[in-house]
């Protein structure tokens, strides 16, 4: 059985923040009934494409079904009112006071049903000097430290590559859920959750201020790609394509060794310039050159396999086209396919979280509106005469 088989969610959020926390509960057996608008739906349907069902969209609304209603008109509102006590969650990530133009706010929906766990996402929470402001994944990551903390010494500020500000928020609205809904188990209450995104990419710089900020006292420099003493540090591979290279970190003594070893430079062991972490840093740019004269004579997978063979923390780097046809993520079954009605079968990837007692198949985005029908007849036992009227009447999709 799913873990979560019986868990209801109304998943009212849009673009990744909320999608990203929704479809990681579906794909652990939450029944996500995705409450979209009549005129294109989730925005990030449409992200950097014409159309409906972009692949952004594809990869965060995974094995969801999709309601399109007009909650604007009071038909509509008055229906998803109606759905509002079959479903244990409700979350949005609208910009703010947009729930409020609903008239869909935390204490009307607890005057209908007191258990729902309401969860509310914004960039920068519902109080404080921000709290009106609009953010987006960027906006989180440049307001959490993480934007100041990534680039070259001695450059500007970088964007990283990975959307945690939305997607990481995400991951622990979905932790928040769970410790909610365990808790109304035991008492039967429900509770409104609340996020701030700058708040949780916060969690992720932990690390980095802890080592390099002084307790705030001082705002933790750009590092580039070094992190800790040489030789951890990213070196070219043969090919001298854009991504042709290799990360490596060596932490102990026994990674060191293991390293001169698998390049077969055992003569670096007993180098003075190199015998201890402050020689290696005090020679760093005769040691770079020493290991990039061996990994330029190898393809980043090959130095990876001889690397981390030999027991030295490394990874080629993957770029995002090597992703899907990566060997060790093929064999694991990371690599979905699906089937799209335009696009015909095409690649997403899976969800890191394997649980051994609990299976769920994975399943396409929905389309717009696919589930109307299904859902209000399922939940609120209207024929196909009264779904047909709401149509007509422009209050469904």
């Amino acid at each position: 059985m799913p873990a979560l088989d019986g868990l209801r969610i109304l998943d009212l959020s849009q673009y990744e923040a909320g999608p990203s926390c929704t479809q990681a509960l579906a794909w652990m057996g939450a029944d996500v009934v995705k409450v979209e608008s009549i005129g294109g739906g989730d925005p990030g349907r449409s992200l950097a494409v014409g159309g409906d069902y972009s692949p952004y969209f594809c990869n965060w609304n995974a094995n969801k079904r999709s309601l399109a209603i007009d909650l604007m008109r009071s038909e509509g509102r008055d229906l998803f009112l109606r759905l509002l006590p079959h479903y244990d969650i409700v979350i949005e990530n609208f910009g703010p006071g947009v729930m409020n133009k609903f008239d869909l706010d935390y204490e009307t929906l607890k005057s209908i049903h007191p258990a729902v766990i309401f969860v509310a996402i914004k960039g920068f929470g519902a109080s404080g000097p921000y709290a009106d402001f609009k953010a987006y994944d960027m906006v989180a990551q440049a307001s959490s430290g993480a934007m100041s903390a990534t680039g070259e010494m001695g450059g500007p500020p970088i964007l990283p590559g990975p959307t945690m500000g939305d997607s990481g928020t995400g991951m622990q609205a979905g932790m928040a859920i769970l410790a909610a809904y365990i808790q109304r188990l035991r008492t039967g209450e429900g509770q409104k959750i609340e996020l701030s995104m700058q708040e949780a990419m916060t969690y992720y710089m932990r690390t980095r201020i802890a080592l390099l900020a002084d307790w705030g006292n001082q705002a933790a420099p750009r590092l580039g790609n070094r992190m800790g003493t040489l030789p951890t540090e990213l070196y070219p591979c043969l090919g001298g394509g854009p991504n042709d290279y290799i990360y490596l970190i060596t932490v102990t003594a026994r990674h060191w060794d293991a390293l001169c070893l698998a390049i077969g430079r055992v003569d670096l062991i007993a180098d003075e310039r190199f015998a201890t972490g402050g020689a290696r840093e005090e020679n760093g740019e005769a040691l770079f050159d020493e290991i990039a004269s061996w990994s330029r004579q190898l393809e980043k997978h090959e130095a990876m396999r001889i690397l981390g063979e030999a027991g030295v923390p490394c990874s080629a780097v993957l770029d995002t086209h090597d992703l899907y046809h990566d060997p060790h993520l093929q064999e694991r079954g990371f690599i979905k396919k699906v089937e799209h009605r335009e696009l015909g079968e095409v690649p997403l990837l899976g969800f890191p979280t394997r649980l051994s007692e609990s299976h769920v198949e994975f399943e396409r985005a929905p389309y717009l509106g696919e589930h109307t029908d299904e859902v209000l007849a399922q939940d609120l036992d209207l024929d196909a005469e009264g779904i047909q009227k709401l149509r007509d009447a422009g209050v469904l999709g």
